[in-house]
């Protein structure tokens, strides 16, 4: 007979009950907590703080305030010019920088080397040096006759050589990733270039365009270097918004500055934003596919 002071040790312990760890407190990956942490203190030094500080700033006088500063008619044509001159350079550039990227890419040339290093030279070069270059050669001494000194289209040439590389660098390696099987079937089923370009290349380059027009954009937006000098900053006709900012530091009016501020940050944020939500979009119909 077993004794029923020793029956209960036969029974299995009892399994302990374990909490859920919350989502957002697990890490994951090769870093760990101490590196997720250093690189979320650098960003906020670098980054959250002095947009935090920008953000204060232009609300000091309030909403009222700062809906004053922004609508104010020199900050809105500022504004206008400043959005309308970016489109422009952003869809030139989305022409130009595919076309770029096609030669680069497709054809072989003497010297293919040295043109494919001259495309980051806007990114190497300050901006203020491709200002002074572009008013020495368009200005009103130009030495090719043409004068583009304090003209809108004078912001749009300066703003292109400026983010000439976005467009190029973003279409470049899809190019180079390409099937060109696919081209070469259609064009043997006898589909002429312009279609096979138009049915085949094109909707797979189209998201890589997009972003690097999208970045152009949005570099433009706050570009002030390569402008200050070839632009003129002539109220309503050829001053950025950067230059508008500028100038209200000058006459000691910051809120006025970061309130406009604030308004180029929200503009290039949304364009951001955009591109992100188009790239998770393209990325999730690239998996559905395959």
């Amino acid at each position: 007979m077993t004794d029923s002071n020793t029956a209960g040790l036969d029974k299995p312990a009892p399994t302990p009950v374990r909490r859920p760890r919350l989502s957002w407190l697990r890490v994951t990956g090769s870093v760990g907590p101490l590196g997720i942490a250093t690189a979320v203190l650098w960003l906020s030094i670098i980054v959250l703080l002095p947009l935090a500080a920008l953000t204060v700033t232009s609300f000091e006088d309030g909403w009222a305030g700062f809906w004053d500063a922004v609508t104010a008619p020199a900050a809105l044509d500022s504004l206008r010019i400043t959005v309308l001159v970016s489109i422009v350079v952003a869809l030139l550039n989305v022409f130009m920088g595919t076309l770029i990227a096609w030669v680069l890419v497709r054809d072989d040339f003497p010297g293919k080397g040295i043109v494919n290093a001259l495309i980051d030279l806007p990114f190497a070069l300050p901006t203020i040096v491709a200002s002074i270059v572009l008013l020495s050669l368009y200005g009103p001494q130009s030495p090719v006759d043409i004068q583009l000194n304090a003209t809108q289209p004078g912001l749009v040439v300066a703003l292109a050589f400026v983010t000439l590389p976005f467009v190029v660098r973003s279409v470049q390696p899809v190019l180079i990733e390409a099937d060109r099987e696919v081209e070469q079937a259609a064009l043997s089923l006898g589909a002429d270039n312009w279609t096979t370009f138009r049915r085949i290349v094109l909707p797979t380059l189209a998201p890589a365009i997009i972003s690097g027009g999208g970045l152009a954009f949005a570099r433009a937006i706050g570009e002030y270097g390569s402008v200050v000098l070839i632009g003129g900053a002539i109220p309503g006709e050829t001053e950025m918004a950067s230059q508008y900012i500028q100038k209200q530091i000058e006459i000691d009016r910051p809120v006025n500055a970061a309130a406009v501020s604030v308004a180029l940050l929200v503009i290039s944020f949304a364009t951001l934003l955009v591109l992100r939500l188009l790239a998770e979009r393209s990325a999730r119909k690239e998996q559905a596919a395959s």
